[in-house]
């Protein structure tokens, strides 16, 4: 869902860069066809135009980023993509090895948006994606960046912040992908249902063609 937000967010500019070029080279025509032709310093300026809305648009609009307030509203698919949004935005805040799991937690939480397109909102595994993805990851990443940045290198029951939050995450990467295989199980189900007929169905005909 992340991923789609931001394709999402790269056509829009992609549009506004083609329309911004369109509008400029009609400018540019009208302005010929009223002057006799603009010149080389009209043609300058049509390039120097394309260049500025073009380099304008490829940075806006920018990819809104959610509010933590914000992060548990709405369906479960459309939460897990702005906490996808949200986690990114917090990277710079957090010690490197932690940022690693954020990294791969993202890519996580990008086919769990898709697989969770056909689920129930009711179905358990949805709602412990709610509780996990749109309270305990938020709330530990809070918990982390209210601690003073010069105690977070000090071990505290035999652990420093920066090795607790990483390993927290860890843990909760882990259960991401726990249901993310919770979910897939009825589709490995059906596609090993499907295979065995398969072979069952057309596996002695096949063998049949190649002892003829």
């Amino acid at each position: 869902m992340g991923e789609a937000i931001k394709r999402a967010n790269w056509t829009l500019r992609i549009r506004n860069i083609v329309i911004a070029l369109f509008t400029i080279l009609v400018a540019a025509g009208i302005a010929g066809a009223m002057f006799d032709g603009i010149g080389f310093f009209g043609i300058m300026s049509v390039l120097v135009a394309a260049i500025v809305a073009t380099a304008l648009f490829s940075s806006f609009p920018k990819v809104k980023v959610p509010k933590r307030a914000d992060l548990t509203k709405g369906d479960v698919r459309t939460m897990v993509g702005r906490t996808e949004i949200w986690l990114e935005h917090q990277r710079p805040a957090l010690p490197a090895p932690a940022v690693k799991v954020v990294e791969d937690m993202g890519v996580q939480l990008d086919a769990l948006g898709l697989q969770l397109e056909a689920i129930d909102q009711q179905h358990p595994a949805a709602q412990e994606v709610r509780k996990l993805v749109g309270d305990v990851l938020p709330e530990t990443i809070d918990a982390y960046r209210r601690i003073p940045q010069n105690l977070r290198q000090e071990k505290r029951a035999g652990a420093t912040p920066d090795e607790q939050l990483t390993e927290s995450l860890t843990r909760i990467s882990r259960e991401i992908d726990h249901v993310t295989r919770q979910l897939a199980e009825g589709s490995l189900d059906d596609l090993a249902i499907k295979t065995r007929y398969l072979e069952y169905r057309y596996g002695e005909n096949e063998q049949t063609s190649k002892e003829s």
